[in-house]
C-alpha cells in the first residue's frame, strides 16, 4: 500500500497589538499542565511532555489537526505483503534546525538508543513490535540486530516480528521521535538543553525556566515553515488549573490544557464557547480482584456494575467533564468496530439493574441481610473521593458496606502494581496510541503490571494473541470485538466513565480542533486579532 501525504496550508498572521501587556499575535501563550520531567523523547511518559516535543521534533507521520496520522518526516511508505517489512522514503527537504539533513540513520540510532537497557526508557515496549527489540532492551540482545536499517539517507526499512497493522499509529507517539545523533554524542544527557538541542520539527527550544516558562521559536529550516503562522510559542506550566483559567480571562494566555471539574459550570456560563469538553481516548475503572474471595465470583462482580449509575457519576461527580462508559474500550477508536461492545444491561433503566444486581448477590450469598464488607482502595483526589463515596451509597442497596483505603498516587499504583492487597481499586489508562490492543492489553494474565483484576483467562488472552497475527483490519477487529465482550462479560476490571478532554481556547486562536487524541500541534494553528 501506498501513502500519499496531506497538505494544510495556514496564513500567517503578522498582526501585532500595540497596547502595553498584551499578546503578540505571532507570540501564543500556552498553559500546559504542568513542567515537564524531562525533554528526551527516551525517557519521556506524560502528556505534558508530549505537548512539548510534539512541537519540537516531527516523527516518520504525525497527527493533524483531527488525530488522523499523516505523513511526517516520511512522504510515503510501502508494507510488505506478509505485514512484516515497512519501507519509508525520507522526504528530500527534511532539515534539522542546524541545516543538516535528515536521514533514515537518523531514525535508525534513535530506535536503537531507545531499546537500549543503559537508557532506561520508560516506553521502549510501545516500539517492541520492531524485529529484535524485546530482546536487546532486556538485555538479551547479545548478537541480535534491531529491525531498523538505512538502505540509503532517504530511505528506512523497518522489519517486524510480526504483524502488526497499528504500527504507523504507533510512530505517532514520542518515542518514535528521531534523534540528532551528532548532538546527542556531544551532549551526552544535556542534549535536552537550550543551545545544545537540535530538533527537526516546526520549533526550536530557546529557553527554559522552570516553574515560569518554556520558549520555543518557529525552525526556519522545517520542510514546511512557509505555512507555519506562528512565531513564538510561550508554554507557561499550571499545576493550579484556577490559576490558567484566571489568566486565560485576563487575555493574559491564549489556552488551558485542562480545567478543574468544579470550575466547569461556572466558566461555561462566563465563557460559553471558550469552554471545550470533547470525548479523549481514556477510561477510568475500577480493578476487582479476581484472585481474592469473594470476588472470584463473577455473580458479585456484575452485580457491582450493574447497580453504579454512571449518569449521575458523570454529570454530579465530574461536572460533566466525563462520559459514562457502556464498554471498555473508549468509543471513536481507530481500527474498531462499529458498534462497539457494550454491557448488555447498558441501556436499562437503573431501576431494572438495581433489582437483577440484588437477586445476584442473594444467589451468592450475599445481600441487605447479610452485607459484603468491601473496600475501596484509591489515589488521593477530591473526585476520586467523591467517586468513591457516591458508588458505595449506590452498592448499599443491594448489600455491600464500604470502606476506604487511600494512599497517594504513587504508593496506590506501586500496590496496584507489585502487591494487589486490594478488593476494589480505581485506576484510569489513556491511551497512546488509538488502536482497542492498547486497552485489551491490560487484561492479560501476562501483564501483571496493569492487570489490577488479576483477571486469569487464556481464552480471552488466546483471542489477543490471534489478533495479533492477523493482518486483516476487519477481521482483527472482530477478534478483538470477541475479547472485550468476553472482558465485559468476566468484570474483572469494570468501567466506569470515558475521559473527557477539558480546555480553554481563546477564540484568537484558529486551527484548534478538539479530537480523541487531544493532541493539538503549535504549526497548524494560527493567532488572528
Amino acid at each position: 500500500m501506498l501513502f500519499q501525504p496531506l497538505r494544510k496550508t495556514l496564513l500567517v498572521t503578522t498582526i501585532m497589538v500595540a497596547c502595553a501587556g498584551a499578546i503578540s499575535a505571532q507570540t501564543y501563550m500556552r498553559g500546559n499542565d504542568s513542567d515537564p520531567e524531562t525533554l528526551d523523547q527516551h525517557k519521556t511518559s506524560t502528556v505534558v511532555e508530549a505537548n512539548l516535543l510534539r512541537d519540537l521534533y516531527e516523527g516518520l507521520v504525525i497527527y493533524n489537526t483531527k488525530a488522523e496520522t499523516i505523513p511526517g518526516v516520511a512522504s510515503d511508505w510501502t508494507i510488505s505483503d506478509d505485514g512484516l517489512v515497512y519501507t519509508f522514503n525520507i522526504r528530500e527537504d527534511a532539515q534539522w534546525s542546524n541545516g543538516d539533513p535528515v536521514t533514515a540513520g537518523d531514525f535508525v540510532f534513535s530506535f536503537n538508543r531507545i531499546m537500549q537497557p543503559a537508557t532506561a526508557a520508560k516506553y521502549a515496549n510501545i516500539l517492541y513490535p520492531i524485529k529484535g527489540s524485546e530482546a536487546i532492551n532486556k538485555g538479551e540482545g547479545e548478537g541480535v540486530e534491531l529491525g531498523a536499517k538505512a538502505i540509503d539517507d532517504k530511505t528506512l526499512e523497518i522489519t517486524l516480528e510480526r504483524p502488526t497493522p497499528f504500527f504507523i499509529e504507533l510512530l505517532t507517539h514520542q518515542t518514535a521521535l528521531p534523534l540528532h545523533q551528532a548532538s546527542v554524542e556531544q551532549h551526552g544527557d544535556d542534549f535536552v538543553r537550550p543551545g545544545n538541542m537540535i530538533s527537526n520539527g516546526a520549533y526550536t527550544l530557546v529557553s527554559f525556566r522552570p516553574n515560569d516558562m518554556i520558549v520555543m521559536q518557529k525552525n526556519e529550516n522545517f520542510h514546511d515553515a512557509e505555512n507555519v503562522a506562528i512565531e513564538t510559542i510561550n508554554y507557561i506550566p499550571f499545576e493550579d488549573r484556577a490559576n490558567c483559567a484566571r489568566r486565560f480571562e485576563a487575555g493574559e494566555v491564549h489556552s488551558c490544557s485542562d480545567i478543574a471539574a468544579e470550575q466547569i459550570d461556572d466558566l461555561k456560563s462566563r465563557l460559553g464557547d471558550a469552554v471545550r469538553v470533547a470525548p479523549y481516548l481514556g477510561v477510568y475503572y475500577y480493578g476487582i480482584n479476581t484472585a481474592r474471595e469473594p470476588f472470584d465470583d463473577v455473580r458479585i462482580r456484575q452485580a457491582m456494575s450493574m447497580s453504579i449509575d454512571r449518569e449521575f457519576l458523570a454529570e454530579s461527580i465530574w461536572a460533566g467533564a466525563m462520559i459514562p462508559a457502556t464498554g471498555w474500550v473508549p468509543p471513536g477508536i481507530g481500527n474498531y468496530v462499529d458498534p462497539q461492545p457494550s454491557m448488555e444491561y447498558a441501556d436499562l433503566p437503573m431501576l431494572d439493574r438495581e433489582d437483577r444486581a440484588l437477586e445476584l448477590m442473594i444467589e451468592a450469598g450475599y445481600g441487605p441481610d447479610n452485607p459484603l464488607e468491601v473496600e475501596i482502595s484509591y489515589n488521593t483526589s477530591e473526585n476520586h473521593e467523591n467517586t468513591a463515596n457516591a458508588i458505595a451509597d449506590m452498592w448499599s442497596a443491594i448489600g455491600i458496606n464500604v470502606t476506604y483505603q487511600q494512599r497517594d498516587a504513587s504508593a496506590h499504583y506501586a500496590m496496584l502494581r507489585d502487591e494487589k492487597i486490594h478488593d476494589v481499586a480505581r485506576a484510569g489508562w489513556i491511551g497512546d496510541y488509538s488502536d482497542p490492543q492498547n486497552f485489551l492489553f491490560l487484561n492479560r494474565a501476562d501483564n501483571p503490571g496493569f492487570n489490577y483484576g488479576n483477571y486469569n483467562n487464556p481464552e480471552h488472552d488466546a483471542l489477543l494473541d490471534k489478533a495479533a497475527n492477523t493482518v486483516d483490519l476487519e477481521e482483527r477487529a472482530q477478534i478483538l470485538a470477541e475479547a472485550e465482550t468476553m472482558l465485559l462479560r468476566d468484570m474483572p476490571q469494570m468501567p466506569l466513565l470515558y475521559y473527557s478532554s477539558l480546555s480553554l481556547v481563546s477564540d484568537k486562536l484558529q486551527g484548534w480542533e478538539d479530537n480523541i487524541q487531544n493532541v493539538h500541534p503549535t504549526r497548524f494553528m494560527s493567532i488572528t486579532e
